[in-house]
């Protein structure tokens, strides 16, 4: 079976990059209805050299960082890429220009399905460059959605939280109790219709928690565009 073969940049984190490995792998399979896995090529870079970049505001070494990550996928024989973090989407604009072969963005493919669902006014949740950045909320601006964060006192503790737990598979019950609490403060306050986990891995802290509005998963999100993708003749 001929399909296009996919790069992903992983590493950014490592627990992410287990999950679209396995469901890309398993959901090609599932589609094709076949007991065939696609072929793939996995570029695992450092999340911590990602947040550094950002954290020094480097987005030209930041950009460089990835596009040699990119250029290295290609040279494999990938024909598309994506990003398996959301945080490096803040240079996802200069990168896909530099790049040489097509990217998939997973912020765009977020909105994409926000709009499907008629969503006006979302909760943004993810690192503090997510968070404190634009490039998230211009993609949802572009459609007409609002996006609603943190406060500053939450940003700071959602950030800490994902980059010396979560980013390590941690998942510590104090800590999903406030995450719960800071979101359902939002949802009362400012009336969101849905809570995106704009982190790959704040479905680990979500897991099993309910709210009284639906999450947006976009790591999900993104490996069933991906799946397809690979799929198109």
């Amino acid at each position: 079976m001929e399909m296009n073969k996919l790069g992903l940049i992983g590493g950014t984190g490592p627990e992410s990059t287990i999950v679209y490995y396995k469901g890309i792998e398993y959901g090609v399979q599932q589609k094709s209805g076949r007991s065939f896995f696609p072929n793939l090529a996995i570029e695992s870079l450092s999340v911590f050299d990602i947040l550094g970049f950002c954290e020094r505001q480097d987005h030209a070494g930041l950009t460089a960082y990835l596009l040699k990550g990119i250029s290295n996928l290609a040279a494999a024989g990938a024909q598309y890429g994506a990003l398996t973090g959301i945080t490096p989407h803040i240079v996802f604009d200069e990168l896909a220009k530099a790049s040489p072969v097509p990217l998939i963005s997973m912020v765009d493919t977020a909105r994409d399905f926000a709009v499907a669902h008629g969503y006006g006014k979302i909760c943004l949740l993810g690192t503090l460059p997510t968070m404190e950045g634009v490039f998230f909320q211009n993609s949802f601006a572009k459609r007409g959605i609002d996006v609603v964060t943190p406060n500053a006192k939450e940003k700071n503790y959602i950030g800490t939280k994902i980059e010396t737990e979560l980013e390590f598979g941690k998942v510590l019950p104090d800590t999903q109790q406030k995450f719960k609490e800071i979101v359902e403060r939002i949802i009362r306050e400012e009336q969101v219709q849905a809570v995106v986990l704009g982190c790959t891995e704040l479905p680990l802290i979500f897991d099993g928690v309910e709210l009284s509005v639906p999450y947006i998963d976009v790591m999900q999100v993104h490996i069933d565009v991906l799946v397809d993708l690979i799929m198109r003749d």
